[in-house]
């Protein structure tokens, strides 16, 4: 079976960093949920400037790759994905422009729409499967999250503890037909079951693309919330225990888990869960927030420049989304000094 790579992985973060006080001094700030383990504050976070697209974002973090990699090998790119939390258009998908703007001229080309926070694994299999099967032998996966400055930072919907919670970024990362830093598999959960449970609400009523004045927003009740957390708590420990049960390794082997970040009760409760040492699960939630599906990728792509991986470690990138539709987790072996 052809070998796939997690060969490189680039990132970036918009602006400055915004500090919590954005939101918890904002006028009628509201205090009743933000003490609840979902909706603790980080303390920092960053966000898009109001011009600023999933497609600038995601040209942004690619640049690194071309340095490494070389114009030639990021624009021969034979698959694009791309997932984009808010999507700028509606009808109309990121990749194409992305195409477009980084010269590229892929023959597959998919705009991802589920998945959420874990796409980057579900991407990732995409782009395993693809390159395995046909005669690609590289792939462009990107994450953009756009919502923090632009949903959440709307003058009703800043004052509510949900909305201290996500920020912006981009994640990239490039697949190829190689052995460098081989993907040894990839367990991924369709959870139809939990479909449709996370919802949006506009206090009008109104369908979202209809006119009027409320502001969109993410559906919270209490019991809404406390069935995410009780599912998050479970959904990635199991695709994490399956996947190393498939792979033969305990996870205790595990070198270096990423996770999509939630908040600090999900990242405590897997860890513990998964018997691991806090220092051996990596995440950048006080940094940067809910990166939703851009946080496994830009964690990972912190891990690698600031030295955390070393030659050899079993990497294993895991998450659930939306209200638990999705789990999955992917390993990596990998190989260091490359890049």
């Amino acid at each position: 079976m052809t070998t796939v790579s997690l060969t490189d992985v680039a990132g970036y973060l918009p602006g400055e960093p915004v500090p919590a006080a954005f939101y918890t001094d904002y006028p009628g700030a509201e205090d009743k949920l933000r003490d609840h383990p979902m909706f603790r504050v980080p303390p920092t976070r960053h966000h898009v400037a109001p011009d600023e697209t999933n497609t600038d974002m995601i040209e942004r973090a690619v640049q690194p790759l071309i340095e490494r990699h070389g114009r030639a090998a990021i624009r021969g790119v034979d698959v694009l994905l791309v997932h984009s939390q808010l999507p700028d258009l509606p009808f109309v998908g990121a990749g194409t422009e992305v195409a477009r703007r980084l010269g590229l001229n892929p023959e597959w080309l998919v705009d991802v729409a589920n998945a959420g926070c874990a796409s980057f694994v579900h991407m990732l299999k995409l782009a395993r499967q693809i390159l395995t099967t046909t005669d690609a032998k590289t792939a462009l996966i990107c994450n953009a999250q756009s919502a923090a400055g632009q949903c959440f930072t709307q003058s009703d919907v800043r004052r509510l503890a949900q909305a201290a919670v996500p920020g912006d970024g981009c994640g990239v990362g490039y697949v190829t037909t190689s052995a460098v830093a081989p993907v040894l598999g990839v367990e991924t959960r369709h959870i139809g079951a939990y479909a449709g449970d996370m919802t949006v609400a506009l206090d009008d009523g109104r369908k979202y693309w209809e006119p009027g004045e409320s502001q969109l927003r993410i559906g919270f009740t209490d019991a809404g919330v406390a069935k995410v957390l009780a599912r998050g708590n479970r959904l990635v420990p199991e695709a994490v225990t399956e996947l190393c049960r498939r792979l033969g390794v305990a996870t205790g082997d595990i070198d270096v888990l990423i996770t999509n970040q939630p908040n600090r009760t999900f990242l405590r409760n897997w860890q513990e869960a998964l018997q691991l040492p806090a220092e051996r699960h990596l995440n950048t939630f006080d940094q940067y927030g809910n990166l939703f599906g851009a946080a496994i990728p830009v964690t990972l792509n912190r891990a690698i420049r600031s030295g955390r991986l070393k030659d050899g470690d079993l990497v294993v990138l895991a998450g659930f989304a939306h209200a638990g539709d999705f789990a999955g987790a992917a390993a990596v072996r990998w190989h260091g000094g490359r890049v």
